[in-house]
């Protein structure tokens, strides 16, 4: 639910549709940012797992000055000759070599950081489809705040109409004075309810500007409106085949398997013969003007012979986290399979409570209609008409929450599927 903040803010107020608003938040929201820098770490390790297959190349520039024993290195002189030679210099100027032919370990060690790292880019991926759900959310919720707060000053307009209204009947003795009590109850009830409306609104619009990271004291308006589009036309079977294939979370947890069994196919390697090669050529001399060429090459077959039990422990290891990676790979394509079956019930249920609130919030407005006539006219107290407000008030309340639970079930789709950020606009239709 963090951003950081990037430009000044402006004197303006600045439009944001729900494009605008997921574009800010794949670029400054603190989630994304923090998870992009597990893919630069990730890219870390594999390089230096890499440099144990590429040559290594070194140069050294040397110049010693000694004075040697040669007794003391086995070199023993005839009487009278001093065993001390020196003091002399020595000038080394050389180039190094080191190469693996074959180290079974070192590749499979590459592989496995190789696969890491296509874990991450996914999870990076993940990330990117979790902060465009979360983005659509927040903007959702500020226009179903939004809603709400114009749904209540609607309803305080038409309390303060009813106070007159009644205030009006009573001077000309068609109601009693309790009726305008009435009246001046409610348009004080609605007055708070708009205005407790309006801060959560101002909060809702708040909590998404931090989301995406807008310059901070940016005055800002949502330029669209709750959208209303259709279910996607798939099946359950459908989704779920494009779950599997899409999912960075699961192709994630498919890389990280993949890895454990690279690094495992690593720990066998380790214990086999390796062969390498080892060279060097430069100039040595007591003078760099003297120094004459020399050069080295050495080819060296490693064979483990015995470890102390090293090599089976860390086998051990090696199948222990291959088995959590596999069965975490298992879970999470059983979770996937739930996840889509919910978010298609909740599809469904949102869709049909979405239809009930059109009907009843539009025979509602029609009750409250025919109450306030019915009191204009004298034939009824303004309690029906107080009742029909209430019945107006909550069929809006539950037109507004049935939109917004539909939406944010398509948006919860469009996550379960693994393509928020292609699908998201054409769930939620886009600019309006």
């Amino acid at each position: 639910m963090g951003g950081v903040p990037a430009g000044t803010a402006t004197s303006g107020v600045m439009p944001l549709s729900i494009t605008d608003a997921i574009a800010r938040a794949l670029e400054h929201n603190l989630g994304l940012l923090m998870a992009d820098t597990s893919v630069a770490h990730a890219r870390g390790a594999q390089w230096i797992a890499l440099s144990q297959m590429l040559p290594n190349i070194n140069g050294r520039v040397s110049e010693t000055r000694e004075k040697i024993n040669l007794e003391a290195f086995g070199f023993p002189l005839p009487a009278g000759i001093p065993p001390v030679v020196g003091p002399f210099n020595v000038f080394d100027a050389r180039v190094s070599l080191s190469q693996a032919i074959l180290d079974l370990g070192a590749l499979n060690n590459t592989r496995e950081e190789r696969h890491n790292v296509a874990a991450a880019e996914y999870t990076y991926k993940g990330a990117r489809d979790i902060v465009v759900l979360v983005s659509a959310n927040a903007y959702l919720q500020a226009l179903a705040a939004e809603a709400r707060s114009a749904s209540a000053r609607a309803e305080m307009e038409t309390a303060d109409a009813l106070s007159r209204q009644a205030s009006d009947l009573r001077q000309s003795g068609i109601v009693a004075g309790i009726d305008v009590l009435r009246a001046q109850v409610q348009l004080a009830t609605a007055q708070q309810h708009a205005t407790a409306s309006a801060n959560d609104a101002d909060k809702a619009k708040l909590a998404l500007a931090r989301l995406i990271g807008l310059p901070t004291g940016q005055e800002f308006s949502l330029s669209d409106q709750i959208p209303y589009v259709p279910v996607p036309d798939m099946t359950v079977d459908d989704a779920l085949d494009r779950a599997y294939k899409s999912r960075p979370d699961y192709q994630a947890a498919g890389e990280r398997v993949r890895a454990a069994e690279a690094a495992r196919a690593a720990v066998i390697g380790d214990a086999l013969p390796s062969l390498h090669l080892n060279a060097d050529y430069g100039k040595i001399g007591l003078t760099p003007g003297s120094a004459v060429g020399t050069f080295s090459i050495a080819g060296a077959l490693n064979v483990p012979i015995f470890q102390g039990g090293r090599t089976q422990g860390r086998l051990q290891e090696a199948d222990a986290d291959l088995k959590n990676r596999r069965s975490e790979l298992e879970d999470l394509k059983s979770s996937i399979y739930y996840d889509v079956k919910i978010a298609f019930l909740d599809l469904k249920a949102s869709g049909e409570q979405l239809d009930v609130a059109t009907r009843a919030r539009d025979l509602a407005s029609q009750q409250l209609t025919q109450s306030r006539d019915r009191f204009a006219a004298g034939v009824a107290d303004n309690i029906e008409v107080i009742q029909a407000q209430q019945a107006v008030a909550l069929a809006n309340e539950q037109y507004i929450s049935g939109l917004y639970g539909y939406n944010v079930a398509k948006a919860l789709l469009a996550r379960d599927l693994g393509v928020a950020e292609d699908a998201i606009r054409q769930f939620l239709g886009g600019i309006r």
